[in-house]
């Protein structure tokens, strides 16, 4: 009887032991699973939002163009990768909701290619809302090749609705800044490098 008795103890335990493992196995599927998922869905609310100054994407204009200007300013910086890297012209005035083209710069000062990514903001943060753009050279990464110099395009427009916004009131700039830095793990840059170090010995 005493065995029998220890024998269901010890199934009881096996059993709880198997549940609190599975329990813990799931929670850190679970975990993982939010890790990867976390990264888009940041992005995702800051599209949403312009949380950060994200600005905003769109496939065509403004519906309408008002008489009110703004003053959009252009500002670009590097990080660890050697190009140049600025604005063609550092400001304009533009209609808010006027469809407007700009060009940023960049070249390879490097004797290797090396692909170029860029990072962005807008400031006021909140301006980020009401700030699109059709198109843009951030959207996808840049390779250059040793020297070689590239005009990138940056199509946008300040949406109207930024008129009504209660924190707008009284705005007069936006400053559209760049910051471009080499893609993390880049094998073309660091594959061709390698070659020129093996020549040259």
């Amino acid at each position: 009887m005493t065995e029998n008795l220890d024998n269901s103890g010890a199934t009881k335990a096996r059993r709880f032991n198997l549940t609190v493992a599975g329990t813990c196995a799931a929670v850190v599927v679970g975990m993982v699973g939010l890790s990867f998922a976390a990264v888009p869905l940041y992005r995702a609310f800051c599209q949403a939002t312009g949380y950060g100054g994200t600005t905003q994407r769109s496939t065509q204009g403004a519906a309408e163009v008002l008489d009110q200007t703004v003053n959009v300013r252009f500002d670009a910086n590097t990080s660890n990768i050697p190009w140049s890297f600025k604005p063609e012209q550092w400001q304009v005035n533009v209609k808010i909701g006027e469809t407007k083209q700009i060009f940023y710069v960049a070249q390879n000062l490097s004797n290797h290619t090396i692909r170029g990514r860029a990072g962005f903001n807008v400031t006021p943060e909140f301006a980020g809302a009401y700030f699109y753009k059709i198109q843009c050279f951030c959207f996808n990464d840049t390779t250059l090749k040793p020297g070689e110099k590239l005009e990138m395009p940056v199509v946008f427009y300040v949406d109207p609705a930024i008129v009504k916004a209660q924190e707008a009131k009284g705005l007069k700039a936006i400053t559209l800044s760049y910051t471009m830095f080499q893609v993390p793990g880049d094998k073309v840059s660091a594959a061709e490098t390698k070659s020129k170090t093996v020549a040259n010995n």
